[in-house]
């Protein structure tokens, strides 16, 4: 498959010593980048914030020995929980610059959630605002080995004012473990998957190839003011909305507040900006339920989506509004984006375009571990030394040996190339669910809903709701003589599972559909077998 790729040879310029948080801030120092506005937050009840090059290099700077100053050594786990802001920004680069592993998580998750995700990563210190640290603080108390608590805000404000002198980042290596973020597993509990600071260079094929940002410098002629629709602690969002952009020395323009199809292209209208980054189902409700045209947006260039996939539809549609094309992207936890369509090569909608240079990615049956004919489906594989693979699993040795084989990263995910090089991705063989963006394990779910006295067994799958629309459903079996509702459990799901993860629909029924071995047949699962539905 790589022999068929359009683009030239591509080198991996790996240096001894480097540092994610450095190499995102004060690499930029001395350059026309330093005065140049790095990161602008649009928050819906703060306002209008803004921070250059320098002024966040030395922000960084402050955080990381405010973390020395804790004494949270290199290597240690920060939690990080907090909305879109320049603190977010902060604590996650400042926590790379002293050494130590950041933990980026969901404001959408609940406490008991969020204690988990604490006592797993063993963290020692929690980023957090005041709001949720009130709502959620008594829940999280007594965490695992949790000893510091940094209040972001005010609070923070003044920590890093007290911070009289500055030591220089840490001199990590390439290999050293930058950040753990957590993903959706199999067992019903989220799956760290653990990065090293090689991840941000192990991305820079996507620069050009997916951003459209010129092969020169990241202090070059143009500079690209970026707008993305995510929240950082999801991998889509921290690397192409935060490290990538930062990294090329760009302007990244963040919101925090209600999430309306207006929002985007009025942000795009405000700030000038030049790319705009989103699912699919953003694009689809801009198209739906706003008249925004070409002309309200004119210094857009460029768009980019991933996270699921982009229907015929909305592609077409978006192009005859707006006059651009969308750029689709495939990653996962493990591997940030390292298929995507360019500007090199015509879309052909429906493909998932190319791997990105310097990524051998190669379609195996993975029986022989042979590269499969074009047209014929095979496992996407990565080799064990690409410097965008995580490093491994967290404290899961056997789940990190399931998926190296003979030099290989086995994802999971199949498709298939076409005669010219295209590749068409065919998805997952097993039972994750992809929601609005967001992966979804059916096994987290129904291991909440279990929890409910009145649930005596529960299957969690995806529903087509519409173009564009799947949404996360519980088929839920109830105990003998209970008069529990859909409705009951639908609220139950809400309050124990954060937002995205939650049922959207809850149906009772009596029984499922099964093997032999009793196994249940999420596929057979519809409707049909529902005796009664929630409301809504």
């Amino acid at each position: 498959m790589s022999s068929t790729a359009p683009f030239p040879p591509w080198e991996w310029n790996i240096p001894e010593h480097l540092n994610i948080g450095a190499a995102c801030t004060d690499a930029h120092l001395g350059t026309s980048a330093q005065e140049r506005v790095a990161m602008i937050v649009e928050d819906d009840t703060l306002g209008t914030s803004r921070i250059t090059y320098r002024e966040l290099a030395e922000r960084t700077s402050r955080f990381a020995q405010l973390l020395r100053a804790m004494g949270v050594a290199a290597g240690d786990r920060v939690l990080v929980r907090l909305p879109n802001s320049i603190d977010y920004a902060t604590a996650f680069l400042g926590t790379l610059k002293r050494g130590a592993i950041a933990v980026p998580t969901s404001t959408l998750l609940t406490p008991e959630e969020v204690r988990y995700l604490l006592q797993d990563s063993q963290a020692v210190a929690l980023v957090i605002d005041e709001a949720a640290l009130a709502r959620m603080g008594p829940q999280l108390r007594g965490a695992g080995i949790l000893r510091e608590v940094i209040i972001a805000g005010e609070p923070l404000a003044r920590a890093l004012a007290a911070v009289s002198s500055t030591e220089p980042a840490e001199r990590t290596r390439p290999s050293d473990a930058a950040y753990l973020v957590y993903t959706s597993g199999t067992t019903g509990y989220p799956k760290g998957v653990l990065h090293g600071h090689r991840s941000l260079l192990g991305r820079t094929p996507a620069a050009h190839y997916w951003f459209d940002f010129p092969l020169g410098p990241a202090d070059g002629e143009r500079v690209d003011r970026i707008v993305h629709s995510g929240k950082f602690n999801w991998t889509y969002v921290l690397g192409s909305a935060l490290m990538d952009p930062l990294f090329r020395g760009q302007t990244i323009i963040a919101h925090e507040g209600r999430n309306e199809a207006s929002t985007w292209p009025q942000l795009v209208a405000k700030h000038a900006a030049t790319i705009f980054i989103g699912v699919p189902t953003i694009y689809r409700q801009i198209l739906q339920k706003t008249t925004f045209t070409r002309s309200d947006v004119p210094t857009l260039r460029h768009c980019m989506s991933a996270g699921e996939h982009l229907s015929d539809e909305v592609f077409a549609l978006w192009k005859e509004r707006f006059g651009l094309d969308i750029y689709e992207a495939v990653g996962m936890s493990e591997c940030s984006y390292y298929l995507s369509q360019n500007r090199m090569r015509p879309i052909r909608p429906g493909s998932a375009g190319f791997p990105q240079p310097g990524h051998d990615v190669r379609l195996l049956d993975t029986d022989t571990r042979q590269e499969v004919a074009p047209g014929e489906e095979g496992m996407i594989c990565i080799p064990e030394g690409d410097p965008g693979l995580f490093l491994r699993y967290w404290n899961l040795p056997e789940e990190t040996a399931k998926v190296r084989h003979s030099g290989w990263y086995f994802t999971g995910d199949y498709a298939r190339c076409d005669e010219d090089g295209y590749l068409w991705f065919l998805g997952r063989k097993d039972d994750i669910i992809k929601s609005f963006g967001y992966r979804v394990s059916p096994y987290e779910v129904e291991r909440v809903l279990k929890g409910h006295p009145a649930v005596a067994d529960c299957a969690c799958v995806a529903e087509d709701a519409g173009p564009d629309k799947r949404l996360v459903v519980a088929y839920v079996i109830s105990q003998e003589g209970s008069a529990v509702t859909p409705g009951e459990l639908l609220a139950y799901g809400l309050t124990h599972l954060a937002a995205y993860k939650a049922p959207k629909v809850v149906y009772l029924a009596r029984e499922f559909p099964r093997t032999r071995n009793g196994k249940i047949l999420r596929r057979e699962i519809t409707p049909r077998i529902a005796t009664a539905r929630s409301e809504g």
